[in-house]
C-alpha cells in the first residue's frame, strides 16, 4: 500500500491543492489502484511557504502543480507498488 497525503490547508489550496488532488484520484481510478494507493488530505504539512505540499509514503515534495502529478505518481507511486 501506497499512500498519499496532500496537504489542502489554506496556503497549499489557494496554490491548486484541489487540483493536484483531483489529478491523484483519476490516476488511481483509470488505474483501477483503489485497494493499493491511499490517497488523504491533512491540514498542514509544515511548508506553507513552498505551494502545495505533497508526501507519498515518508518522502515530501514541495510546490507541486496539477501538471506535475502523472510524473510523480509513475516514478513515485507505480514504482513501489
Amino acid at each position: 500500500m501506497v499512500t498519499v497525503t496532500v496537504c489542502v490547508g489554506s496556503s497549499c489550496f489557494k496554490r491548486g491543492a484541489g487540483e493536484v488532488v483531483g489529478t491523484f484520484r483519476r490516476l488511481i481510478e483509470e488505474g483501477g489502484l483503489a485497494g493499493r494507493v491511499e490517497l488523504k488530505g491533512c491540514f498542514c504539512l509544515d511548508q506553507c511557504t513552498e505551494g502545495t505540499t505533497v508526501r507519498i509514503d515518508e518522502r515530501l515534495f514541495l510546490g507541486v502543480f496539477a501538471r506535475d502529478v502523472p510524473r510523480l505518481f509513475e516514478e513515485e507511486v507505480l514504482a513501489r507498488l
